[in-house]
């Protein structure tokens, strides 16, 4: 089922949705608008017990080109302050599968570096323009990218500002995976299904465990690893012991609450 809403789309399959940005008309760059529009549809999302995965890709020859500088001479840099879609992305409850067609600009390159797992077409561009425009990133590109290439290639891509394609990002260990781009959305939604086919919520678990253990060294990630498989051991152990003596009710047979 397809719902078409002003600056977004959303496709829902079985226990994944597509998430679109839809501004094809200008490369899907941002405006605040959208950004609202995008926070709202990742909470509903996150709500709903039957979506585990969310697909993220652009509408239109490309994934995003970043802010609208028409809209930022307009009306400032302000009414972009309250969005943080990286942030949006990192915190929802589940993989966040990114499928990059065409250019991946500035914002929308840290949009795509804060997914889970990233998909390009083989025609896929990313770039850098904070240099030139002498902007800092603020949505995590500072952080995540050379986390994913290391620090001297994201040096030269922050840099330099000169394309990245694809397959060298994929090379690099960036991407996932190149598909020629008529396939993109097939691979990436045959990939969704393939974690939803798996145990309901451990995809949420794990990505929980790799995101807050992969900002620690290795003793204390190992330590938190282990206690957060103990935790969840413990509440899987629970309504078994309960079912054991009887559920909730009095050991006494009475038949009442405790």
């Amino acid at each position: 089922m397809k719902s078409d809403l002003s600056l977004i789309t959303v496709q829902r399959h079985e226990g994944f949705a597509i998430v679109a940005l839809n501004r094809p008309e200008r490369r899907n760059a941002l405006v605040p608008e959208l950004l609202a529009e995008f926070d709202r549809v990742m909470g509903e999302l996150d709500d709903d017990p039957e979506i585990a995965v969310v697909v993220l890709t652009g509408n239109g020859t490309d994934f995003c080109v970043g802010l609208d500088v028409a809209v930022l001479k307009e009306r400032g840099s302000e009414p972009f302050v309250p969005f943080n879609p990286a942030e949006t992305i990192s915190r929802w409850k589940g993989p966040v599968i990114a499928a990059i067609n065409g250019f991946a600009v500035t914002g929308g390159f840290e949009i795509t570096l804060a997914c889970d797992i990233i998909l390009a077409a083989d025609d896929a561009i990313f770039i850098d323009t904070h240099s030139r425009v002498g902007l800092l990133p603020g949505w995590g590109l500072g952080v995540r990218l050379h986390q994913a290439i290391g620090i001297y290639r994201a040096k030269e891509i922050e840099f330099t500002g000169r394309r990245l394609p694809a397959v060298e990002a994929a090379e690099w260990g960036m991407v996932n995976r190149v598909v020629p781009a008529a396939q993109l959305l097939e691979v990436a939604s045959d990939m969704a299904r393939a974690i939803v086919a798996g145990a309901p919520g451990l995809p949420w678990e794990m990505k929980s465990i790799i995101d807050r253990c992969s900002h620690l060294p290795t003793g204390e990630a190992l330590q938190l690893e282990r206690s957060i498989r103990d935790e969840r051991a413990d509440r899987a152990r629970t309504p078994l012991l309960f079912k054991h003596m009887g559920g909730s009710r009095a050991a006494d047979g009475s038949g009442k609450d405790q």
